[in-house]
């Protein structure tokens, strides 16, 4: 793998935007055949995949099954998962797990065998992990050098995706904006996999990277792809809550391990949520330490661990103990005081079996994608699992649909795709700041019809302000997270039930006849006419279907 300096003189058959584990994965499989590209804003290390910690669901153990690791995933998905892509799932995935050890991973391990771990919602101990709590790092690190050793892979650093290029209803390229001198060009592809992760800073408190800003599924929506699900966002229980440090993510597997919770007063709580306490699912979870900060007028509950042997607690989660040090916290001799955040987006550009889009030549793959694996709740460590399987699927996908090569001068140039004059966006970090509070008061984990209704009025009336071509990172991210955050907005608002990580206080029990039914959210693309950055937002529809067989049903709402 090669680094790339000038987008103008890159010439690629395949274009991977994003390079975290779905997006290597995908470079790596189109690397056996083709030139690949990959393009990452900033540096490739700032994916979300690198900071994941807890592990990575596969059945290999002797006590397992994948027959039972479909059962927990489409358990905790609440009816909405796509049992056919489970399936793929769970069968694929100790084929790319061996496949990521006989590239040199380092699973942490027992003797000589693996060490698996459980997590909540999991009947099973499944959870392979890497250097304690660092299995996310590790898989980045093994694919990326596997991705160096190829000479047909290339790395364009520090480029910022502003759009796809669609012309006659294909994708067949997109736009890229060098973030060092600001200059705009145009990448053609035979096909484009979108790699970009999810999109957590539409949320005041998120476990995220900066960099998760929706980008991919902003651009796939202005595209005029399907988007589904949006509503279903994950928040992860526990977040490290101190005032004057960012959200930074406690592994669901301190639980796993024996960690208790605790409100404000010491009180152990969540035998009174669900029967399996702190091992609920993680929507349970979350809303219980919600319910119980509202109860005793707290900012946050306590994680406690201190009951747990401390060098246990030092040798399994490493990177957690040296960071609550960091901040003066000795979990081994204290609480810990955690809240929830937003973590993970069920929800995204809705994909078939092999990553392919609503949109000729345009794949997914990762938490941009919706795969159907997740429905209305992630189990906890599958998506690590999704990002290798279904990134190696969209690539042969992509692979085996390719038209003939397409050239730079066939494609439009920047000028007509976006008009001559760029636009600037006032104060685009407080649009940023603004748009966050909003979502995390009013579509956060606890919502009502009034709350969405006045968030997506809001998100309305900021969508006229981002409707232009933008020329900054800055700018073009909050234009990403104001579409993504009404995509959102509109779903949860049209979601007349509560279920899974959707809870609506206002229909908090009995589900509707939507219950089964997803939300889609699609960009009138126009043909825009190339897909580009156009002077409008285009308007979102939310048409619903069903999701067992035997039935279609289709509905219009205009946004």
């Amino acid at each position: 793998m090669t680094t790339e300096m000038h987008a103008s003189r890159t010439e690629a058959d395949f274009l991977v935007i994003g390079s975290g584990v779905a997006g290597l994965r995908a470079a790596l499989e189109f690397g056996r055949t083709g030139r690949v590209l990959m393009v990452t804003k900033g540096r490739p290390f700032e994916s979300s995949s690198i900071y994941a910690q807890g592990g990575v669901a596969v059945a290999l153990s002797e006590e397992d099954d994948v027959a039972v690791h479909l059962r927990d995933t489409l358990k905790a998905g609440h009816g909405l998962c796509r049992k056919d892509a489970v399936r793929v799932l769970v069968e694929e995935g100790p084929a790319r797990i061996h496949e990521l050890i006989r590239w040199g991973a380092q699973f942490d391990k027992t003797g000589s065998q693996f060490a698996f771990a459980r997590e909540a919602a999991h009947s099973r101990s499944r959870i392979l992990r890497a250097r304690g709590d660092a299995t996310g790092n590790e898989m980045v690190r093994v694919l990326m050098a596997e991705a160096q050793r190829s000479p047909h892979i290339r790395s364009l650093d520090h480029f910022f995706t502003v759009d796809l290029v669609v012309v006659d209803g294909r994708c067949c390229g997109a736009v890229v904006l060098n973030e060092l001198t600001g200059e705009k060009s145009v990448i053609p592809a035979r096909a484009v996999v979108l790699a970009t992760g999810g999109a957590g800073q539409v949320y005041a408190r998120t476990t995220n990277p900066a960099s998760a800003t929706g980008d991919g599924m902003a651009m796939a929506f202005r595209a005029g792809a399907l988007l589904e699900d949006m509503e279903f966002v994950q928040f992860h229980p526990t977040a490290l809550y101190l005032p004057s440090s960012p959200p930074f993510l406690l592994s669901e597997a301190i639980r796993g391990e024996g960690g208790q919770l605790r409100n404000s007063t010491g009180e152990l709580f969540m035998h009174r949520y669900h029967p399996d306490g702190a091992l609920a699912p993680r929507d349970i979870v979350a809303r219980a330490i919600w319910a119980e900060m509202a109860a005793t007028r707290a900012r946050h509950v306590y994680l406690d661990v201190t009951h747990l042997n401390p060098d246990f607690v030092k040798q399994r989660f490493p990177t957690i103990y040296a960071t609550c040090l960091r901040y003066d916290i000795d979990m081994t001799e204290e609480w810990i005081p955690v809240s929830p955040s937003a973590h993970y987006m069920m929800g995204g550009v809705r994909t078939d079996l092999n990553g392919a889009t609503t949109v000729p030549g345009l794949f997914a793959a990762g938490e941009v994608a919706c795969s159907g694996v997740h429905g209305a709740n992630r189990l906890a460590s599958n998506s690590l699992l999704e990002g290798l399987v279904f990134g190696a699927r969209a690539a042969k996908a992509a692979l085996a649909s390719a038209r003939s090569p397409v050239s730079a001068s066939s494609l439009p140039a920047i000028r007509d795709l976006e008009g001559s004059a760029q636009e600037r966006l006032d104060d685009a970090e407080k649009l940023r700041s603004s748009l966050r509070r909003l979502m995390w008061g009013r579509v956060g984990i606890v919502r009502t019809g009034e709350s969405l209704a006045k968030a997506v009025a809001q998100l309305t009336r900021w969508s006229k302000l981002v409707a232009k071509p933008l020329s900054t990172r800055a700018e073009l991210e909050v234009k990403n997270l104001v579409q993504v955050a009404y995509c959102i907005g509109e779903a949860a608002l049209w979601r007349e039930n509560s279920i899974g990580a959707h809870y609506r206080a206002d229909y908090p029990h009995a589900p509707k006849a939507n219950a089964k039914l997803h939300s889609q959210v699609v960009g009138l693309n126009d043909e825009f006419s190339l897909g580009r950055s156009g002077s409008r937002t285009p308007a979102p529809v939310v048409a619903l279907h069903r999701t067992r067989a035997g039935g279609r049903s289709r509905r219009r709402m205009e946004g």
